[in-house]
């Protein structure tokens, strides 16, 4: 079940729309890969195109080196997981993993009701029996095998649809946004449990999610979509540490990256309402730019930048803490304090704070990130 996907110059249009913009993506053997970025980026056409339900304009894809572009979705094997869990709901949960099997394996005539018994190879129905039970026993719903659709939970009908899928030993795992008809608890059960899965399959994952904490916490690497195109491809950290552009600074991270603009004079420092940072922006013209500070890396001090607090959130072990620039009101700045770090400050309070500067990221008028330099620690 370890098979490579690669998609080398993938172009698909409806209309003059151009959804996909020469998409080239190598997902290894046994990876778990999460397509992710907001609605409308074509992170769900670029899975569909891998299943073979679309078409692509232009470029291939290729299934374990094999060119599958022309083949119909049933010769790809591949297993795809909806949004919508897609169960038949007058057949039990064991009718239900049993679909696939049947429909690859029996004669039209061995799929009917009344006669299939009869039809079908004894040792087939039984090996088909074996399938399901396997799979049920894996996903853990094997005490469900009797029960309809309708008598499940959503996680329980989430299960049943990735045993539906699992029962086929395909290539690859396609899943297009399958946890997001769960609640947030439910969610993040399933988030640990499909990682569990991969891990005890190694079977290839492509994800479809516009969650990137699902994306973040399930994935060996992920591809962030914006427009059509890939922004950045890489594991989390990756991601997380290093974005590459500001689509994916902005798009990565909880709480959200803060951002505040800045200017790069012609000696290649950085200013900020016309205190010289600690930074200097390596091989880049004098002009506006953009500084991303994630909120864990702000700390509170006796000098530094002065903001205003709005308001602080609790979130068991962590603390947040929301206020704005006294330079402008308008740029808002979160910090991340965890229990042990006091905050001797109320609403409407100021206080100092600052940030390494090796832990800042900047960005040029394009957005596109630029190599920043520490000088010393910032202390505007």
């Amino acid at each position: 079940m370890q098979q490579s996907v690669e998609l080398a110059g993938i172009g698909k249009g409806f209309g003059a729309f151009d959804v996909l913009k020469n998409i080239d993506l190598s997902v290894r053997p046994g990876e778990f890969l999460s397509l992710v970025g907001m609605s409308g980026c074509g992170k769900s056409t670029l899975l569909r195109i891998i299943a073979g339900l679309e078409r692509p304009d232009r470029g291939s894809v290729a299934i374990g080196g094999s060119d599958v572009t022309e083949l119909d979705p049933s010769a790809r094997n591949l297993a795809m997981v909806f949004q919508s869990y897609a169960l038949y709901p007058h057949m039990s949960v064991r009718q239900n993993i049993a679909t696939p099997l049947r429909m690859r394996r029996l004669s039209l005539a061995g799929r009917l009701p009344l006669v299939g018994a009869l039809a079908a190879s004894a040792e087939v129905l039984h090996d088909i029996d074996k399938s399901v039970e396997q799979a049920a026993e894996t996903l853990q719903i094997s005490h469900l095998l009797d029960r309809k659709p309708a008598q499940l939970s959503g996680g329980q009908r989430q299960r049943v649809a990735l045993a539906r899928a699992l029962v086929r030993s395909p290539a690859a795992f396609l899943m297009d946004e399958p946890l997001s008809n769960l609640d947030a608890k439910l969610r993040a059960h399933m988030r640990n449990e499909l990682a569990a899965l991969h891990c005890r399959l190694g079977a290839t994952f492509i994800y479809v999610t516009h969650d990137q904490i699902e994306a973040m916490t399930m994935s060996d690497r992920i591809a962030l979509m914006n427009e059509g195109q890939i922004e950045q491809l890489g594991t989390p950290s990756q991601l997380y540490e290093h974005p590459a552009t500001l689509t994916v600074a902005r798009f990565i991270g909880t709480p959200s990256i803060n951002l505040v603009p800045v200017e790069v004079l012609s000696n290649g420092s950085v200013s900020l309402f016309g205190h010289v940072l600690g930074l200097a922006a390596g091989g880049h013209d004098a002009g506006p730019a953009t500084l991303g500070v994630r909120a864990e890396h702000i700390s509170i001090g006796s000098e530094g930048l002065p903001l205003r607090v709005l308001r602080t959130e609790t979130h068991g072990a962590d603390r947040f803490v929301h206020a704005h620039l006294l330079a402008d009101e308008t740029l808002r700045v979160t910090l991340r304090l965890t229990a042990g770090e006091p905050l001797a400050a109320d609403t409407a309070d100021v206080i100092q704070v600052s940030f390494p500067p090796e832990r800042a990221h900047l960005f040029g008028r394009d957005g596109v990130r630029l190599a920043a330099l520490p000088t010393d620690r910032v202390a505007a």
